[in-house]
């Protein structure tokens, strides 16, 4: 394989690596751990920066992903690896508008949910519990928040999974050695 197809392959990685990694630590760590500060408009103030910040991170990486995937394989279906690989292309292209949509919608419910209070200082239990002073409307949008970050960590690691078993076979078959002598 050319450089540019390499740099390409890298970067997708690279790409879901980080939004799988953050969206992880998020969730584990950071969510779970606001209970350390006593005040719940202070957990709620640094849930918000600290996903809010991310949020750009995470678009740029599975931007990265989803464009070095749809990009290379705009001329290549799957067909060239094996006869089965075709259907795990297709199934990654829904992964990835899945994962643009349910991203979308989980940062657009988590600045909303910032907004709910100056500086994002929501009270909240947890990064994911609404405490007994949050506001229904912030506490709606809590719950939608979390629900979508969790099925978005799903999408992205289905992705994931996908293209680790698409390389496998790539490096296994004969018709894509071929086919990849010719690539950029």
């Amino acid at each position: 394989m050319s450089k540019l197809t390499t740099t390409a392959w890298i970067a997708h990685n690279l790409g879901l690596a980080a939004s799988l990694g953050g969206l992880l630590f998020g969730k584990t760590a950071l969510n779970a751990k606001l209970d350390v500060l006593d005040s719940e408009p202070d957990r709620g103030k640094i849930l918000n920066a600290a996903w809010n910040r991310y949020n750009v991170v995470n678009v740029i990486s599975l931007g990265t992903a989803a464009a070095t995937w749809f990009f290379g394989r705009a001329g290549i279906s799957g067909r060239s690896i094996d006869e089965d690989s075709r259907g795990l292309v297709l199934a990654k292209d829904v992964l990835f508008v899945a994962s643009a949509l349910t991203g979308i919608a989980s940062i657009l419910q988590g600045l909303s949910l910032t907004r709910q209070a100056p500086d994002g200082a929501v009270p909240i239990e947890s990064g994911t519990t609404p405490s007994s002073n949050t506001p229904d409307d912030a506490a709606r949008l809590l719950r939608s928040v979390n629900v979508l970050g969790n099925v978005n960590l799903v999408l992205i690691g289905a992705i994931d999974a996908i293209t680790t078993i698409l390389a496998m076979k790539s490096g296994k078959s004969t018709r894509w050695s071929a086919v990849s002598r010719f690539l950029p």
